[in-house]
């Protein structure tokens, strides 16, 4: 007779009305206890036992970011999947955004800072580069409702004579290359720039990170500001741009690589790469590089 093997998983749930929650190894990080806590400091633990526990709800809010195309019903049945055999509640689509509102923002968002941040550990392919974990920063538009509750924070964009669209939120976010771990985020209203926004994460970087930037961050303030953190960074800046640099920002000092458009500096004087730059020539996009004054030896960062 051929041998057979039987695997059989255990799965521990809550009590009661706290059974719903669990979503998959999304709970071994992010587990009850940690939840607990952060709903004590932000003083948003129920009062009374209800039907729907403020943890249960910290829970459902994370299975709507995950399943983002689905229902609050449906997101709910992702929350009790597998949980047939308990005698569980299925509240309306108007009691689960009611919970949403009891416990507001405040312990999503110190579950955020809590759990943000590095993960890869030093060495660790694809996230370090000579020794400097390299970190990216970007931003992102995401669509907001089309209501009065919203619009009046989060205008829609307006032509010469008709607002048009869906109502917009600008995303920057600070993530860890390789793993993709978001360091910090912050948003707000689409019409503020991303550089307001990118300015708010700086205090995330430290001397031991390669920041990396595309188009569009390198204006003189905030490479000013970053260089300021200590970080190293690589920003590109097309053919078409030429910002307003400093000739020696305070620890960064400025290299213009082959091919760069020239640079004007505060007195508008003005400096060509190893090529001149000529109108009418085209040249393909490159990366300014820029990395906190070293003493005499080998540079950490290499132009090519």
């Amino acid at each position: 007779m051929q041998e057979k093997s039987v695997i059989t998983r255990r799965v521990e749930v809550a009590r009661g009305v706290f059974a719903p929650g669990h979503l998959g190894e999304l709970t071994q990080i992010i587990d009850f206890a940690l939840v607990d806590a952060v709903l004590e400091e932000t003083g948003t633990v129920e009062k009374r036992v209800r039907l729907l526990p403020s943890r249960v709800v910290v829970y459902f809010v994370l299975a709507l970011a995950l399943f983002e195309d689905c229902s609050y019903r449906t997101a709910w049945g992702k929350l009790v999947a597998s949980l047939d055999s308990l005698p569980l509640v299925w509240p309306s689509a108007s009691a689960l955004s009611r919970a949403r509102r009891r416990i507001g923002s405040a312990p999503l968002r110190r579950l955020f800072e809590a759990l943000s941040g590095p993960v890869a550990r030093r060495g660790a392919p694809g996230v370090f580069y000579r020794g400097l974990r390299t970190v990216a920063i970007d931003g992102t538009h995401l669509h907001v409702p089309n209501e009065e509750a919203v619009t009046w924070h989060y205008p829609k964009r307006q032509g010469k004579k008709l607002e048009f669209g869906y109502p917009l939120l600008r995303l920057l976010v600070l993530v860890e290359c390789g793993t993709r771990a978001v360091l910090a985020a912050c948003f707000g209203p689409e019409d503020t720039g991303e550089l307001p926004y990118a300015q708010r994460l700086l205090g995330c970087l430290d001397s031991s990170m390669l920041l990396l930037a595309d188009a569009g961050f390198d204006a003189v303030e905030f490479l000013r500001e970053m260089g300021g953190t200590g970080a190293r960074f690589l920003v590109r800046s097309s053919a078409r741009r030429c910002p307003t640099l400093q000739r020696h920002l305070p620890g960064s000092p400025v290299r213009s690589l082959p091919g760069r458009p020239g640079l004007r500096d505060a007195a508008g004087a003005r400096h060509r790469g190893h090529r001149d730059h000529h109108p009418g020539r085209r040249h393909r996009p490159h990366p300014a590089v820029a990395t906190p004054h070293q003493p005499a030896g080998p540079r950490p960062l290499s132009g090519h």
